[in-house]
């Protein structure tokens, strides 16, 4: 069974529509697929589930993430701009 979509007008500032459009190229998308998919995620749910899953995550492993982002970064650490290598 095939569902026919509708069209619809959206009327955007020129900065949010220019976001709106770099967003979805870089999520591979078009500008509609972007904008229904951001609708179906605000209106099933699916954002909010996964922004609770996000923060459930900096909650409990947050301090582990952190320090091994230290660790990682720590090498280049002693590279300041201007400094000979």
């Amino acid at each position: 069974m095939t569902v026919s979509k509708k069209q619809t007008q959206v009327r955007l500032e020129p900065d949010v529509l220019a976001a709106g459009k770099d967003a979805a190229a870089a999520r591979g998308l078009d500008f509609n697929r972007y904008v229904e998919r951001l609708i179906i995620e605000d209106t099933t749910g699916a954002r909010a589930a996964g922004m609770a899953a996000a923060q459930r995550l900096i909650t409990e492993h947050g301090a582990f993430l952190d320090d091994l982002e230290q660790q990682l970064d720590a090498p280049y650490d002693q590279l300041k701009p201007g400094a000979v290598a």
